[in-house]
Protein backbone atom coordinates (compact mmCIF):
# COMPACT_ATOMS: atom_id res chain seq x y z
CA UNK A 1 0.00 0.00 0.00
CA UNK A 2 1.07 3.15 -1.01
CA UNK A 3 1.94 5.99 1.69
CA UNK A 4 0.11 9.60 1.70
CA UNK A 5 3.56 11.42 2.82
CA UNK A 6 6.15 11.22 2.22
CA UNK A 7 10.11 12.23 3.52
CA UNK A 8 13.32 11.77 1.03
CA UNK A 9 16.88 13.31 1.00
CA UNK A 10 16.70 16.43 -1.06
CA UNK A 11 17.02 15.42 -4.70
CA UNK A 12 19.17 16.92 -7.33
CA UNK A 13 17.80 17.48 -11.07
CA UNK A 14 20.77 16.48 -13.65
CA UNK A 15 19.83 17.58 -16.39
CA UNK A 16 18.09 21.44 -16.99
CA UNK A 17 17.50 23.68 -19.14
CA UNK A 18 17.65 27.66 -17.68
CA UNK A 19 18.00 29.83 -20.26
CA UNK A 20 19.28 33.75 -19.57
CA UNK A 21 18.41 36.80 -18.87
CA UNK A 22 14.69 37.77 -18.02
CA UNK A 23 13.86 33.78 -18.87
CA UNK A 24 16.08 32.95 -16.73
CA UNK A 25 15.11 34.63 -13.28
CA UNK A 26 11.55 33.65 -14.50
CA UNK A 27 12.13 29.99 -13.91
CA UNK A 28 14.88 29.55 -11.37
CA UNK A 29 13.05 29.61 -8.36
CA UNK A 30 10.87 26.68 -9.65
CA UNK A 31 14.01 24.40 -9.82
CA UNK A 32 15.82 25.82 -6.47
CA UNK A 33 12.51 25.24 -4.14
CA UNK A 34 12.79 21.52 -5.23
CA UNK A 35 16.26 20.82 -5.81
CA UNK A 36 19.48 21.62 -4.16
CA UNK A 37 21.83 21.03 -7.29
CA UNK A 38 21.07 21.01 -11.36
CA UNK A 39 23.41 19.94 -14.59
CA UNK A 40 22.86 22.98 -16.24
CA UNK A 41 22.31 22.68 -19.89
CA UNK A 42 25.02 25.22 -22.66
CA UNK A 43 22.37 25.92 -25.52
CA UNK A 44 22.37 29.42 -24.77
CA UNK A 45 22.83 31.86 -28.30
CA UNK A 46 26.26 31.91 -28.32
CA UNK A 47 26.47 28.26 -26.41
CA UNK A 48 28.72 27.82 -23.23
CA UNK A 49 31.81 26.68 -24.93
CA UNK A 50 34.99 27.18 -22.58
CA UNK A 51 35.01 27.62 -18.99
CA UNK A 52 35.31 31.49 -18.58
CA UNK A 53 31.91 31.35 -20.59
CA UNK A 54 30.66 28.49 -17.81
CA UNK A 55 30.95 30.65 -15.23
CA UNK A 56 30.38 33.93 -16.36
CA UNK A 57 26.58 32.13 -16.82
CA UNK A 58 26.87 30.17 -13.39
CA UNK A 59 27.50 33.87 -11.70
CA UNK A 60 24.03 35.38 -13.46
CA UNK A 61 22.24 31.95 -12.47
CA UNK A 62 23.22 32.79 -8.42
CA UNK A 63 22.12 36.00 -9.12
CA UNK A 64 18.62 35.46 -9.79
CA UNK A 65 18.09 32.53 -7.16
CA UNK A 66 15.32 33.82 -4.40
CA UNK A 67 16.98 35.77 -1.03
CA UNK A 68 18.48 33.13 0.76
CA UNK A 69 18.62 30.37 -2.08
CA UNK A 70 21.49 27.63 -1.35
CA UNK A 71 20.88 26.17 -5.02
CA UNK A 72 24.17 25.30 -6.56
CA UNK A 73 24.40 25.01 -10.57
CA UNK A 74 26.77 22.54 -12.07
CA UNK A 75 27.65 23.75 -15.03
CA UNK A 76 28.29 21.85 -18.65
CA UNK A 77 30.45 22.50 -21.91
CA UNK A 78 29.21 22.61 -25.25
CA UNK A 79 30.88 20.12 -27.40
CA UNK A 80 31.70 21.64 -30.56
CA UNK A 81 33.75 20.19 -33.81
CA UNK A 82 36.58 23.20 -32.69
CA UNK A 83 36.46 22.00 -29.03
CA UNK A 84 39.65 21.33 -28.25
CA UNK A 85 41.70 18.94 -25.41
CA UNK A 86 43.15 22.14 -23.88
CA UNK A 87 39.58 22.92 -23.12
CA UNK A 88 38.63 19.86 -21.59
CA UNK A 89 41.84 20.04 -19.15
CA UNK A 90 40.77 23.56 -18.46
CA UNK A 91 37.53 21.88 -17.85
CA UNK A 92 38.22 19.59 -15.68
CA UNK A 93 40.49 21.38 -13.71
CA UNK A 94 37.90 23.87 -12.92
CA UNK A 95 35.54 24.00 -10.06
CA UNK A 96 32.29 24.88 -11.86
CA UNK A 97 32.39 22.54 -15.30
CA UNK A 98 31.26 18.78 -14.03
CA UNK A 99 30.44 17.76 -17.80
CA UNK A 100 30.61 18.28 -21.79
CA UNK A 101 27.42 18.26 -23.64
CA UNK A 102 26.75 16.56 -26.92
CA UNK A 103 24.26 17.71 -29.04
CA UNK A 104 24.07 16.29 -32.86
CA UNK A 105 23.94 19.36 -34.86
CA UNK A 106 20.19 20.23 -35.53
CA UNK A 107 18.58 17.68 -32.96
CA UNK A 108 16.99 20.05 -30.55
CA UNK A 109 16.85 24.24 -29.36
CA UNK A 110 19.86 25.92 -30.36
CA UNK A 111 21.75 22.89 -31.71
CA UNK A 112 23.16 24.32 -34.66
CA UNK A 113 26.76 24.55 -33.22
CA UNK A 114 26.74 20.76 -32.69
CA UNK A 115 28.27 17.62 -33.73
CA UNK A 116 28.34 16.54 -36.79
CA UNK A 117 30.98 13.62 -37.15
CA UNK A 118 31.96 12.10 -33.83
CA UNK A 119 34.89 10.87 -35.29
CA UNK A 120 35.89 14.61 -35.53
CA UNK A 121 36.09 14.94 -31.80
CA UNK A 122 37.71 12.03 -31.04
CA UNK A 123 40.67 13.93 -29.38
CA UNK A 124 38.76 15.29 -27.04
CA UNK A 125 36.90 12.43 -25.93
CA UNK A 126 40.29 11.35 -25.45
CA UNK A 127 41.27 14.14 -23.35
CA UNK A 128 37.98 13.34 -21.21
CA UNK A 129 38.32 10.02 -20.88
CA UNK A 130 41.68 10.88 -19.05
CA UNK A 131 40.12 13.22 -17.01
CA UNK A 132 37.06 11.90 -16.21
CA UNK A 133 34.86 14.25 -17.62
CA UNK A 134 31.43 12.70 -17.92
CA UNK A 135 30.38 13.09 -21.38
CA UNK A 136 26.16 14.11 -21.48
CA UNK A 137 24.41 12.63 -24.87
CA UNK A 138 21.52 13.58 -26.51
CA UNK A 139 20.96 9.97 -28.23
CA UNK A 140 19.50 10.85 -31.53
CA UNK A 141 20.70 10.28 -35.25
CA UNK A 142 19.63 13.08 -37.44
CA UNK A 143 19.41 11.48 -40.34
CA UNK A 144 16.31 12.52 -42.68
CA UNK A 145 16.08 9.11 -43.46
CA UNK A 146 15.58 7.51 -40.32
CA UNK A 147 11.99 7.93 -38.73
CA UNK A 148 11.68 10.38 -36.08
CA UNK A 149 10.60 7.84 -33.23
CA UNK A 150 13.40 5.26 -34.18
CA UNK A 151 16.16 8.19 -34.10
CA UNK A 152 17.54 6.87 -30.57
CA UNK A 153 17.54 2.98 -30.98
CA UNK A 154 19.30 3.76 -34.72
CA UNK A 155 21.96 6.30 -32.14
CA UNK A 156 23.04 3.56 -29.99
CA UNK A 157 23.34 0.76 -32.83
CA UNK A 158 25.46 3.52 -35.18
CA UNK A 159 26.96 5.77 -32.33
CA UNK A 160 26.86 4.51 -29.08
CA UNK A 161 27.61 1.07 -29.19
CA UNK A 162 31.16 1.75 -31.46
CA UNK A 163 31.86 5.29 -28.79
CA UNK A 164 31.55 2.75 -25.85
CA UNK A 165 33.87 0.11 -27.57
CA UNK A 166 36.39 2.57 -28.74
CA UNK A 167 37.06 4.71 -25.18
CA UNK A 168 35.53 1.91 -22.97
CA UNK A 169 36.53 4.09 -19.83
CA UNK A 170 34.81 7.37 -20.90
CA UNK A 171 31.85 8.51 -18.33
CA UNK A 172 29.43 8.51 -20.28
CA UNK A 173 24.90 9.86 -19.62
CA UNK A 174 22.54 9.49 -22.46
CA UNK A 175 20.30 11.96 -21.32
CA UNK A 176 16.22 11.69 -21.04
CA UNK A 177 15.63 8.28 -22.72
CA UNK A 178 12.72 7.08 -24.22
CA UNK A 179 12.77 3.69 -25.51
CA UNK A 180 12.82 -0.18 -24.43
CA UNK A 181 16.62 0.21 -26.16
CA UNK A 182 18.07 2.42 -24.49
CA UNK A 183 17.03 1.02 -21.02
CA UNK A 184 18.29 -2.39 -22.08
CA UNK A 185 21.90 -1.02 -23.44
CA UNK A 186 21.72 1.06 -19.87
CA UNK A 187 20.88 -1.96 -17.99
CA UNK A 188 23.74 -3.87 -19.09
CA UNK A 189 26.31 -1.40 -19.39
CA UNK A 190 29.04 -1.07 -17.08
CA UNK A 191 28.88 1.68 -13.77
CA UNK A 192 30.55 4.28 -16.15
CA UNK A 193 27.23 4.61 -18.01
CA UNK A 194 24.21 5.98 -16.98
CA UNK A 195 20.93 7.88 -18.14
CA UNK A 196 18.36 10.16 -16.81
CA UNK A 197 14.68 9.90 -17.34
CA UNK A 198 12.22 12.93 -17.54
CA UNK A 199 8.95 13.26 -15.55
CA UNK A 200 7.57 13.62 -18.73
CA UNK A 201 8.30 10.22 -20.66
CA UNK A 202 7.43 8.59 -17.38
CA UNK A 203 3.82 9.92 -17.42
CA UNK A 204 3.24 10.40 -20.94
CA UNK A 205 3.32 8.76 -24.55
CA UNK A 206 2.78 9.50 -27.99
CA UNK A 207 -1.06 9.61 -27.70
CA UNK A 208 -0.27 12.79 -25.82
CA UNK A 209 0.83 14.84 -28.82
CA UNK A 210 -3.18 14.15 -30.29
CA UNK A 211 -5.61 14.37 -27.02
CA UNK A 212 -8.28 15.98 -29.09
CA UNK A 213 -6.01 18.27 -31.53
CA UNK A 214 -2.79 18.93 -31.67
CA UNK A 215 -0.98 19.12 -28.41
CA UNK A 216 2.21 21.37 -29.03
CA UNK A 217 3.25 21.49 -25.14
CA UNK A 218 3.80 17.79 -24.83
CA UNK A 219 6.10 18.05 -28.05
CA UNK A 220 10.03 17.37 -27.30
CA UNK A 221 13.10 16.26 -28.36
CA UNK A 222 13.36 13.41 -28.19
CA UNK A 223 9.56 12.61 -28.92
CA UNK A 224 6.70 10.54 -26.80
CA UNK A 225 7.00 7.17 -27.54
CA UNK A 226 4.72 3.75 -27.85
CA UNK A 227 3.36 3.00 -24.35
CA UNK A 228 5.28 0.05 -24.17
CA UNK A 229 8.40 2.01 -24.03
CA UNK A 230 6.68 4.43 -21.32
CA UNK A 231 6.29 0.95 -19.51
CA UNK A 232 10.30 -0.10 -20.21
CA UNK A 233 11.48 3.55 -18.86
CA UNK A 234 8.73 3.15 -15.72
CA UNK A 235 10.42 0.12 -14.88
CA UNK A 236 13.88 1.39 -15.25
CA UNK A 237 13.45 3.91 -12.95
CA UNK A 238 11.11 2.09 -10.40
CA UNK A 239 13.97 -0.60 -10.34
CA UNK A 240 16.84 0.24 -7.91
CA UNK A 241 19.37 0.08 -10.23
CA UNK A 242 21.63 2.86 -10.22
CA UNK A 243 22.62 3.23 -13.63
CA UNK A 244 19.38 5.34 -13.81
CA UNK A 245 18.51 8.90 -11.96
CA UNK A 246 16.52 12.31 -12.17
CA UNK A 247 16.91 14.43 -14.89
CA UNK A 248 13.96 16.67 -15.96
CA UNK A 249 15.16 18.16 -19.04
CA UNK A 250 12.49 21.09 -17.71
CA UNK A 251 12.58 23.64 -20.88
CA UNK A 252 10.58 26.75 -20.50
CA UNK A 253 9.74 28.36 -24.26
CA UNK A 254 7.06 30.86 -24.21
CA UNK A 255 3.69 30.31 -25.19
CA UNK A 256 4.18 31.88 -28.39
CA UNK A 257 7.25 29.85 -29.53
CA UNK A 258 5.28 26.97 -28.63
CA UNK A 259 1.88 27.53 -30.52
CA UNK A 260 3.40 28.01 -33.65
CA UNK A 261 3.37 26.79 -37.16
CA UNK A 262 7.08 25.22 -36.69
CA UNK A 263 6.68 24.92 -32.21
CA UNK A 264 10.12 24.61 -30.32
CA UNK A 265 10.84 21.41 -28.21
CA UNK A 266 10.27 21.23 -25.00
CA UNK A 267 8.28 20.90 -21.95
CA UNK A 268 8.11 22.54 -19.13
CA UNK A 269 7.98 20.59 -15.49
CA UNK A 270 10.21 22.80 -13.23
CA UNK A 271 7.24 23.83 -11.14
CA UNK A 272 6.31 20.76 -10.19
CA UNK A 273 9.02 17.93 -11.16
CA UNK A 274 9.20 16.15 -7.75
CA UNK A 275 5.89 15.75 -7.34
CA UNK A 276 5.69 14.41 -10.92
CA UNK A 277 8.15 11.72 -10.46
CA UNK A 278 6.01 10.87 -6.96
CA UNK A 279 3.15 10.32 -9.37
CA UNK A 280 4.82 8.43 -11.56
CA UNK A 281 6.68 6.36 -8.71
CA UNK A 282 3.00 5.80 -6.89
CA UNK A 283 1.44 4.63 -10.60
CA UNK A 284 4.21 1.41 -10.43
CA UNK A 285 3.86 1.10 -6.81
CA UNK A 286 7.20 1.98 -5.76
CA UNK A 287 6.91 4.98 -3.55
CA UNK A 288 10.01 2.85 -1.61
CA UNK A 289 12.40 3.78 -4.51
CA UNK A 290 11.95 7.38 -5.18
CA UNK A 291 14.68 8.31 -2.82
CA UNK A 292 17.45 6.26 -4.35
CA UNK A 293 16.25 7.41 -7.92
CA UNK A 294 15.95 11.11 -7.02
CA UNK A 295 18.83 12.14 -4.66
CA UNK A 296 21.55 9.06 -4.55
CA UNK A 297 22.09 7.69 -8.02
CA UNK A 298 22.82 10.80 -9.36
CA UNK A 299 25.33 12.07 -7.21
CA UNK A 300 27.17 8.73 -6.87
CA UNK A 301 27.51 8.85 -10.70
CA UNK A 302 28.80 12.25 -10.40
CA UNK A 303 31.10 11.38 -7.29
CA UNK A 304 29.30 14.37 -5.30
CA UNK A 305 28.04 14.04 -1.67
CA UNK A 306 24.68 13.19 -1.20
CA UNK A 307 22.43 15.93 0.02
CA UNK A 308 22.17 16.23 3.82
CA UNK A 309 18.98 18.31 3.95
CA UNK A 310 15.60 16.34 3.65
CA UNK A 311 11.98 17.45 2.42
CA UNK A 312 8.35 16.22 2.46
CA UNK A 313 5.79 15.42 0.25
CA UNK A 314 2.31 14.50 0.81
CA UNK A 315 -0.48 13.16 -1.22
CA UNK A 316 -2.72 16.68 -1.57
CA UNK A 317 -3.62 17.48 -4.40
CA UNK A 318 -3.43 20.88 -6.01
CA UNK A 319 -4.49 22.50 -9.44
CA UNK A 320 -1.62 24.08 -11.53
CA UNK A 321 -1.52 27.51 -12.85
CA UNK A 322 -3.00 27.40 -16.28
CA UNK A 323 0.76 29.62 -17.11
CA UNK A 324 3.23 31.07 -15.18
CA UNK A 325 5.22 34.77 -16.40
CA UNK A 326 8.14 34.47 -18.73
CA UNK A 327 10.43 37.20 -20.13
CA UNK A 328 7.23 39.38 -20.68
CA UNK A 329 5.57 36.71 -22.16
CA UNK A 330 3.41 33.88 -20.82
CA UNK A 331 4.98 30.07 -20.41
CA UNK A 332 2.06 26.84 -20.40
CA UNK A 333 4.30 24.31 -17.72
CA UNK A 334 2.99 20.54 -17.91
CA UNK A 335 -0.27 19.94 -16.19
CA UNK A 336 -1.60 23.56 -16.66
CA UNK A 337 -4.97 24.04 -15.66
CA UNK A 338 -4.97 20.47 -14.59
CA UNK A 339 -4.29 18.66 -11.03
CA UNK A 340 -1.10 17.24 -9.66
CA UNK A 341 -1.70 14.42 -6.80
CA UNK A 342 1.58 15.32 -4.62
CA UNK A 343 2.67 18.56 -2.80
CA UNK A 344 5.62 19.70 -1.16
CA UNK A 345 4.74 19.97 2.48
CA UNK A 346 8.23 20.83 4.48
CA UNK A 347 10.86 22.84 2.51
CA UNK A 348 12.36 24.76 5.18
CA UNK A 349 15.69 24.39 3.36
CA UNK A 350 14.91 25.85 -0.03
Amino acid sequence: MNPTRLEITRPDDWHLHLRDGEALASVIAHTAQRFARAIVMPNLKPPVTTVAQAEDYRRRILASLPPGSRFQPLMTLYLTETTTADDIARAAASDSVFAVKYYPAGATTNSQAGVRDLAHVYPVLEAMEQHQLPLLMHGEVTDPAVDIFDRERVFIERHLLPLHEKFPALRMVLEHITTRDAVDFISTAPANVAATITAHHLLLNRNALFEGGIRPHNYCAPVLKRETHRMALLQAATSGNPHFFLGTDSAPHIREAKEAACGCAGVYTAHAAIELYAEAFEQAGKLDRLEAFASFHGPDFYRLPRNQDRITLERTPWQVPEEFPMAGATCRPMRGGESIAWSIVDNAAA
